[in-house]
């Protein structure tokens, strides 16, 4: 069974920085895509990034671009998600997800909020 499991999320202070961990159980993502979504209260589920196992760089969403990076580590069964510069509008619920075959896989979540 494919299980995914965020961690990494807190309260930190405008500016700060978070590593999110996902860790994939019951499939080895080294031919996986993972990628991370958040949601805010109140709001649609929005892209963050996806990271791509067949070396195509990875993707942001635009508010995203130039602060946070996906990267893996497959030995591990790990994708992380590093966030510097964290803005109040980044406070959101933050989930991992990956597609095998008809199935989409999603994490439970993890808390971010940002102070101002």
């Amino acid at each position: 069974q494919v299980q995914l499991v965020e961690s990494g999320g807190g309260l930190v202070a405008a500016g700060d920085s978070l590593r999110l961990s996902c860790v994939v159980s019951g499939r080895t993502i080294s031919a996986n895509t993972i990628a991370w979504f958040r949601q805010a209260p109140g709001k649609e589920r929005q892209f963050v990034a996806r990271n791509y196992w067949f070396g195509r760089s990875p993707d942001y969403g635009d508010s995203m671009k130039g602060r946070f990076t996906i990267s893996r580590d497959n030995a591990q069964n790990t994708v992380y998600l590093q966030m510097n510069d964290l803005k109040p509008e980044d406070t959101a619920v933050y989930y991992c997800t990956t597609l095998i075959g008809a199935i989409d896989y999603w994490g439970p979540g993890t808390q971010v909020t940002v102070s101002s």
